[in-house]
Formats: C-alpha cells, sequence, structure tokens
C-alpha cells in the first residue's frame, strides 16, 4: 500500500526527527565537555535560557545556520545533504503518463501507488507497482530526460533495494526526450534492453516484459492503438 502522507507533512515530519536528534548530539556534547548553557550562550551570543529552550526541543524554528553555530560550540560540525526520495509533488506531465500508463494495463495486474522501499528509514519510493502473483514491476515517471544516466544508476539502485522483478521509466514522446533516448541509448540498453513497444505489448497481455524497458508514451499514438 502506498503512503497517503502529503509530501509537505512528511517533510515536516522528516525535519523535526532530524532537528531533534542533532540537538541530542548537541547536549551531549556539550555535557561530555563540561560546558554550561551560559558559556554557549555567550558563545552564541545568546541567552543561557535560549540554550535551554533549544536543548529541550521547542526551538522548531531553529535555522540551519544557528544548528551549524550550536554544534560547532560543543565540537561537532553538521553535515548535510539531499538525495532523491520519491513521493514528492509531481508536475503536471508525471501525472498525466501514470494516468495514461494506468489506463493501458489491465488485470491481472494491481496497481499501488506511492510504494516505498521496504528498509526502515528509507525515504526512496516507486511512483507506482504493478504486481501480480509472485511478480512485481516497479515503475517511475520522468517528464523530462535530462540526464539519462543518473535516472539510469537512481533506479536500478531503487530495483537493488526493493526487489522487484522488472523496473520500468515512464516518459512522455516529446521531442527532446526522444533526443536524449536517442544519444544515450546505448549506454541505457544494458539495464533497459527491452525496447518500449515490445515491454508495453507484454505488460498489457498481463505478461512479463522479460527484462527492464524505458516505456515512451506518445498520447496521441496511444489514443489511436498505436504502440510508441
Amino acid at each position: 500500500m502506498g503512503s497517503t502522507e502529503r509530501p509537505a507533512d512528511r517533510g515536516r515530519r522528516r525535519g523535526r526527527l532530524l532537528l531533534r536528534d542533532a540537538v541530542a548530539e548537541f547536549r551531549r556534547a556539550r555535557v561530555d565537555a563540561s560546558l554550561s548553557q551560559g558559556v554557549i550562550g555567550r558563545a552564541l551570543g545568546r541567552s543561557d535560557a535560549w540554550v535551554s529552550w533549544t536543548e529541550t526541543g521547542r526551538n522548531e524554528s531553529l535555522s540551519v545556520v544557528d544548528l551549524s553555530a550550536l554544534l560547532s560550540c560543543s565540537g561537532l560540525e553538521l553535515s548535510m545533504r539531499a538525495y532523491p526520495s520519491g513521493g514528492g509533488l509531481r508536475d503536471t506531465a508525471q501525472i498525466g503518463i501514470l494516468a495514461e500508463f494506468r489506463g493501458l494495463v489491465v488485470p491481472p495486474w494491481a496497481w499501488a501507488g506511492e510504494v516505498p522501499m521496504p528498509i526502515a528509514g528509507d525515504l526512496r519510493a516507486w511512483d507506482g507497482v504493478l504486481s501480480r502473483v509472485r511478480f512485481r514491476v516497479g515503475v517511475d515517471a520522468e517528464s523530462r530526460l535530462r540526464d539519462a544516466q543518473d535516472v539510469d544508476r537512481r533506479v536500478m539502485l531503487k530495483q537493488r533495494d526493493s526487489g522487484v522483478d522488472r523496473a520500468v521509466i515512464l516518459v512522455p514522446g516529446t521531442r527532446t526526450n526522444r533526443a536524449v533516448l536517442q544519444e544515450f541509448g546505448h549506454a541505457l540498453r544494458s539495464n533497459f534492453p527491452i525496447p518500449s513497444a515490445v515491454a508495453l505489448q507484454a505488460l498489457r497481455a498481463g505478461e512479463d516484459p522479460g527484462g527492464n524497458a524505458i516505456i515512451v508514451l506518445d498520447r496521441r499514438r496511444s489514443a489511436m492503438g498505436i504502440r510508441p
């Protein structure tokens, strides 16, 4: 089952947990170093009451800059990075291509949207998963292919970590996307060897496409019954 939590709410919840953990690390380091709240406050140009308030976890408006300064005063350094997790807001093209694909693929496939990784704390998710008895296909939609190799790498890691049998990337048949696939198709072929039309035909028949695939969907052609 996919998560019904909104991306913004999920981000806030994640932020609170990260802030709580960082502040807890600060407090342990401060106590271990025998530093008083007053000493920390003076170093930051803050009051000891502000430091105490922050340590209790009530300072949810604490900025990244202030958090970094707080940690630095206790001998710690803040490290941050962002990474693709899936489950963010989708643009109109992504929503459209997922809806189009769902309309093309029918039972015996079952569809679940926003399927997270089966790893505790892992924020990544498939845009959707097609499943039938003992067989699953992870599906991601890309409205515009900017870095084909990055998409390749990201989807292959998700396939490895989620254990799905096949991975499918959906892209609209725009001139830009076709140009990118034309240029980088040879590099993608080792991980996504099944041609678009072959994979789509197999999935529509309820069959294993035989490998991973990048499926190019052209709304006009699909509506006319012509495979991309």
